[in-house]
């Protein structure tokens, strides 16, 4: 073999280096509202959701999406007769679209989550409660979000 058709030490280490640099740089999350549709049917199946007994509050204007305050309640009087038993949050353009679920009965004694969520970019946020006896309930609400989080 001649030595122009080997690459060189200096050589292997300009491509790696070269790619290393390409591969470094952050490529935006990509994902659509169909996502959350989907995520909500995994989770749900095909029930309808009702508008109402849900309050879904979130930053109209989201400074930093790593760490956007968000709080969830449902109007029940969490009896054994009537009470939430799971609440999640879906959100349209994050790379998983499948936010948080939280699992309630009788005894939480009051149907409200308050946590922090990241969001991606400018988005619908989607909160829906499922009732002790199927019934679902949800709302959402839009977020302006100036700094994104989940960047793949």
């Amino acid at each position: 073999m001649s030595d122009k058709h080997l690459l060189s030490r200096r050589r292997v280490l300009e491509y790696g280096s070269g790619l290393l640099a390409i591969a470094m740089i952050p490529a935006p999350a990509l994902a659509a509202p169909t996502d959350a549709d989907a995520a909500h049917q995994a989770l749900f199946g095909d029930r309808t959701v009702t508008e109402g007994r849900v309050v879904l509050k979130v930053p109209p204007i989201s400074e930093n999406g790593y760490s956007v305050p968000l709080s969830v309640e449902v109007d029940s009087p969490m009896t054994e007769d009537d009470h939430v038993v799971r609440i999640a949050i879906f959100s349209e353009e994050n790379p998983l679209p499948d936010v948080a679920r939280f699992e309630l009965g009788p005894r939480a004694g009051k149907a409200r989550i308050d946590t922090r969520i990241r969001l991606g970019n400018t988005q619908k946020i989607r909160a829906v409660a499922e009732m002790n006896d199927g019934a679902l309930y949800g709302t959402s609400t839009f977020s302006i979000v100036t700094l994104a989080a989940c960047v793949l």
